[in-house]
């Protein structure tokens, strides 16, 4: 069986750790798409990480980790990534790297860099870690695919020389950096192949005979439904889909095996980068709400930069379920909120003087105003309760409203950031 875990809203949903604690019952966990430009947090027996390309399943001695092919390969990050688990005494894990995934070069990062640079106040505010030129060269056909490592060499360089001809007009005439080296360039690959090596599989083929033999699948998605650049924020957005349609074409495996689509819900919002951001809160009510956040809080996993914070957005939440096809929602960090003496939920956007329920487009997103419902907090501590009965009232009801907002059943509900902190809801 094959299940999707996804962000429903702008990412640091706590993907991480529902992928984590489903990976214990999984055989295989896949990474779909993203890069290293954003991160999962997990807290486990063996300490708290945060990892960038790994698939959140690598601490179980009997699961396979995948980066499909959706995912832009950072070979040196991966490399540092491995070490660094083993390092704090995590078994060396199971992976796969699938043979047409595509690699993400250093002048990739360096273009990313030149660009938010000249773009200044204007930018997007990228994390710098190169997934913008890195998907507009697999799309306009300039990419390098791991399998083209193992090649006819000739071949590769010839590519090599072709592509360091286009980039080169760029670093010398818009961005005035030095041009590269195409034997430099070719170097590196080599270097990657012979990394990437123990690794590269027809991951295709090998998902194709799981599933047939009936083993558990997890396909892990990076960021959340509002990054996404067809349906999410534009231009705000990231340069991969986020939804979980896409991680059959990321991963290579039909879309009807999909059976279970898990959407992770933050019981309040956060967001990193730039674009609207409707229930966004600032001031003392903003630093309070990032302090107590998350698992030490809030800050991106990837950039250390203080997440943007707000009120839990119903409109944009529901919407974010909405297009993730969301069969079951999973309501994270609902512990953080005990302080509240009251909990404001974003029913509606006032737009050009009229309420809307439902999530517009870019332009319209930008006026919009939020419309505030507010329920009383509990003012009390929620960790370490497993059944959901022993919540307080306001606890419950607090989830139940947000669950009759998105219309999807909340089947779990994360209250602390370990593994085992979970009260599951049927």
């Amino acid at each position: 069986m094959v299940r999707a875990i996804v962000g429903a809203n702008w990412g640091d949903e706590g993907k991480g750790k529902i992928t984590d604690m489903l990976a214990k019952e999984s055989d295989i966990i896949i990474r779909f798409q993203g890069g290293s430009n954003a991160g999962h947090t997990i807290i486990n027996n063996y300490g708290k990480f945060a990892l960038h390309l790994l698939p959140s399943g690598v601490f179980y001695q009997h699961t396979t980790s995948i980066i499909g092919n959706g995912v832009a390969l950072n070979i040196p990050f991966l490399k540092q990534e491995i070490e660094d688990l083993t390092k704090q005494g995590v078994p060396a894990p199971k992976i796969l790297v699938s043979d047409r995934a595509q690699i993400l070069m250093p002048y990739h990062i360096l273009f990313d860099t030149c660009e938010e640079a000249r773009l200044a106040g204007k930018s997007f505010g990228s994390t710098k870690s190169g997934i913008a030129p890195f998907y507009s060269d697999k799309y306009a056909k300039i990419g390098f695919q791991v399998s083209e490592l193992f090649g006819d060499e000739e071949e590769l360089m010839e590519k090599v020389e072709n592509v360091c001809t286009l980039k080169n007009v760029m670093l010398k005439h818009l961005y005035h950096q030095p041009e590269l080296d195409p034997k430099e360039i070719f170097q590196t690959l080599m270097e990657y192949k012979e990394i990437v090596a123990p690794y590269v599989c027809d991951v295709s083929k090998y998902l194709h005979e799981a599933i047939r033999e009936g083993k558990n699948i997890l396909l892990e998605g990076q960021l959340g439904s509002l990054k996404d650049p067809d349906h999410g924020i534009y231009p705000m957005v990231t340069s991969s889909s986020t939804l979980a349609a896409y991680g059959a074409i990321g991963a290579g495996i039909p879309p009807y095996e999909i059976k279970n689509i898990t959407a992770v819900v933050k019981a309040y919002s956060s967001a990193v980068g730039a674009g609207a951001f409707v229930s966004e809160i600032f001031g003392e009510e903003a630093d309070e709400l990032r302090k107590r956040g998350g698992d030490g809080g809030e800050f991106g996993a990837t950039t250390g930069r203080p997440r943007r914070m707000g009120w839990f957005d119903a409109v944009a939440t529901r919407y974010g379920c909405r297009v993730q096809g969301a069969t079951e929602v999973v309501l994270t960090v609902l512990d953080v909120l005990g302080y509240l003496d009251e909990l404001p939920i974003c029913v509606g956007y006032e737009i050009d003087g009229k309420v809307t329920k439902d999530f517009p487009t870019t332009h319209l997103l930008e006026k919009a105003k939020p419309v505030y419902k507010k329920l009383p907090g509990w003012k009390c501590e929620i960790r370490g309760i497993k059944n959901y009965e022993e919540l307080p009232e306001n606890c419950r009801k607090y989830i139940e409203a947000i669950e009759e907002e998105l219309g999807v059943p909340i089947t779990m509900v994360s209250n602390g950031p370990g593994r085992d902190e979970i009260i599951i809801r049927k």
